[in-house]
C-alpha cells in the first residue's frame, strides 16, 4: 500500500476514534489489533476488547468538550470532534504518529496525547497512546520562554 493510502487510513482511523465511530474503527483494524497504554502498563488485545473498554468508560465518553483547532501536516482544514481534537499526523510507510488533545468527561483540563499507529497490509495493527496531563510552567524559566 502506498504512503498516501496508509496516511489516509490513519486519518480515517483517528477521526473514527475521536467520533466514537466503532464500526469504522473495526473495519480499519487488523484482526490482531493491540492497544497499549505504557503509563498504566496495560495492553488490550483485539477489536472487541478495545471497544468494550471504550463503551464501559465510567460515565461514558460522550459529552467531552468540543475544540476547534487547525490540523497540521495535511491539507488545511478544521477538525471538530466530541472526544478530542486531532492536531497533527506525521509518518511514512507503516508507522505514523498522531498528536491530539482531549478532555475527559468531568475533567475540564485539556490533556495532550500522542498515538503511535502501526499498520500491516493497510490495517491498524497496533496503537500505543501516551497521555500528558497539563501542568503549570515553572516561574524560574519564564525569562527564557514564550507562553503558548
Amino acid at each position: 500500500m502506498s504512503d498516501k493510502s496508509n496516511r489516509e487510513v490513519v486519518e480515517r482511523y483517528i477521526r473514527a476514534t475521536m467520533e466514537q465511530d466503532f464500526e469504522t474503527e473495526a473495519q480499519l483494524r487488523d484482526p490482531d489489533f493491540v492497544m497499549e497504554f505504557p503509563q498504566s502498563g496495560e495492553r488490550i488485545r483485539g477489536v472487541a476488547n478495545n471497544r468494550a473498554v471504550t463503551e464501559n468508560y465510567p460515565g461514558g465518553l460522550a459529552g467531552g468538550r468540543v475544540e476547534k483547532k487547525a490540523l497540521h501536516g495535511g491539507e488545511d482544514r478544521w477538525v471538530i470532534t466530541p472526544v478530542g481534537t486531532l492536531l497533527r499526523i506525521e509518518g511514512t510507510g507503516d508507522v505514523y504518529t498522531a498528536l491530539f488533545t482531549l478532555v475527559y468527561p468531568g475533567d475540564e483540563r485539556v490533556w495532550h496525547a500522542t498515538a503511535f499507529v502501526e499498520l500491516r497490509d493497510g490495517k491498524v495493527l497496533k496503537q500505543t497512546v501516551i497521555f500528558g496531563a497539563p501542568f503549570e510552567a515553572p516561574a524560574w524559566r519564564a525569562k527564557w520562554v514564550e507562553r503558548m
